[in-house]
């Protein structure tokens, strides 16, 4: 049988030919219709899915998912490389700068940095220069919010939060975000990355101490002379050292082993010599020396420091200075302060003396400061009111009384909670100080 191709060319037999004749024109043009029909069909159906797509948003991530899982399937491989610290001698330190700076702290967990060029440039203007942006003003949904913690410090220095659970969780200064004067400043919680539910109790300034210079320097920043004191809500205290916080990890470490039902009130730095005041709900009070603490390890409980009455708590500690006075403030908007020397000392471990009459009139106690004339407090309610008080306005009264009216309260109000406040004043005196002699922490 000769090929069918022919000079390049398919060439049909007499057979072949016939048949395609005698086809009718209907079912040639049949076959390529039926073919269109499909293709339009398909497309239709196509178009449908795509606007479908665009119309729900879930559809178009679960898509994205899909092909990024493909993607990762197809070209997911351990990664080869390791990112690491460099070995040498130079660490981040080494890189920055140690200047002083200003760190501030509001009621509502907010913090930044500002240099303290930043404040010196904005002071030209004289007093009314615009501080940080908070929400003084608030409606009886929301909780307004004002700087409650100032602290001088230079970069190198650590900043140490405590949460009410009883971690601990370190920070170097020159990690707190860098903001200007007026900033709101960055989310505590989102900073040092807590847990869900931890609420900051307690925030305590380490000041960097070296020995030394260069790659000989010492780091004598956990001066072993230096403790923390922990407070909790059932009347516990603990003492540790503060050398024992020297490597805390990015995720925080235990601080004080706390017992169900209880939690953390505060923490103080001591040097040794101080002495601690215990304040509860029901108005008791027990002044004690540190020295009846000895140093615990992180990851314990602590012993007794006033043992409350059934239905009492532990609601506020201070430190015993004699410069200053204790503050204490009552639900029903009464307070009073008090001469430190009208509190004796005692042993730890005791029911305590009375620091204020509680009752129909005072409410339960709320909280205690350690003040002194020239500071100022913030009075803040369940309503989400604030009152800002100056400190010597507030009379002065004997340990066992009931105390005067702070602020008025409407019908079903409370007084919820009491707070230092930095002044305008404040701000410009701590600018002022050099950062190598950092001011104390005024919480």
């Amino acid at each position: 049988m000769p090929s069918p191709i022919s000079n390049g060319r398919y060439a049909f037999s007499e057979h072949q030919a016939d048949e395609i004749l005698n086809l009718r024109l209907y079912q040639l043009t049949g076959l390529e219709r039926e073919k269109i029909d499909k293709e339009y069909k398909e497309l239709l159906e196509s178009i449908k899915d795509l606007l479908d797509i665009l119309a729900k948003e879930q559809r178009v991530f679960t898509i994205i998912k899909k092909e990024l899982r493909e993607i990762r399937d197809k070209y997911g491989s351990p990664r080869l490389t390791e990112i690491a610290p460099d070995q040498a001698e130079i660490n981040m330190e080494d890189l920055i700068a140690n200047e002083g700076c200003i760190i501030s702290i509001t009621h509502g967990g907010f913090i930044k940095r500002t240099a303290v060029s930043a404040f010196r440039a904005q002071r030209r203007g004289g007093k009314g220069v615009i501080g940080m942006q908070t929400r003084e003003g608030a409606t009886e949904e929301e909780e307004g919010d004002f700087v409650q913690h100032l602290f001088t410090a230079t970069t190198h220095d650590y900043l140490m939060f405590f949460t009410a659970s009883g971690r601990a969780y370190v920070e170097k200064v020159y990690e707190i975000p860098e903001m200007g004067r007026a900033a709101k400043g960055r989310s505590i919680a989102n900073l040092l990355e807590l847990r869900p539910d931890e609420k900051i109790a307690a925030t305590i300034r380490i000041q960097s101490k070296k020995s030394g210079t260069g790659p000989s320097a010492v780091d004598q920043t956990w001066d072993e002379n230096l403790h923390i004191v922990f407070a909790t809500q059932s009347g516990i205290v603990k003492k540790s050292n503060l050398s024992n916080y020297r490597n805390v990890r990015k995720g925080g470490i235990i601080a004080i082993q706390i017992e169900k039902d209880d939690r953390l009130i505060d923490a103080k730095l001591t040097n040794g010599n101080d002495e601690i005041v215990l304040i509860t709900k029901d108005g008791m009070s027990l002044r004690f020396h540190e020295e009846q603490l000895r140093d615990q390890g992180r990851n314990t409980v602590g012993v007794w420091g006033i043992r409350p009455e059934k239905g009492d708590h532990v609601v506020a500690t201070a430190i015993v200075d004699s410069n200053a006075m204790l503050l204490v403030a009552g639900e029903n908007g009464i307070g009073k302060r008090t001469a430190f020397d009208d509190y004796r000392r005692q042993s730890r471990g005791g029911k305590g003396i009375i620091t204020m009459k509680t009752g129909e009139k005072t409410g339960d106690v709320v909280g205690a400061l350690t003040v002194r004339e020239t500071d100022e407090i913030m009075l803040i309610t369940n309503k989400g009111q604030m009152v800002r008080t100056r400190v010597k306005e507030i009379r002065e009264t004997g340990r066992n009384t009931m105390g005067v009216k702070l602020m008025d309260l409407r019908n079903g109000e409370k007084l919820q909670a009491i707070a230092p406040v930095v002044s305008q004043a404040e701000e410009e005196e701590e600018e002022a100080r050099t950062p190598e002699a950092p001011a104390s922490d005024k919480g």
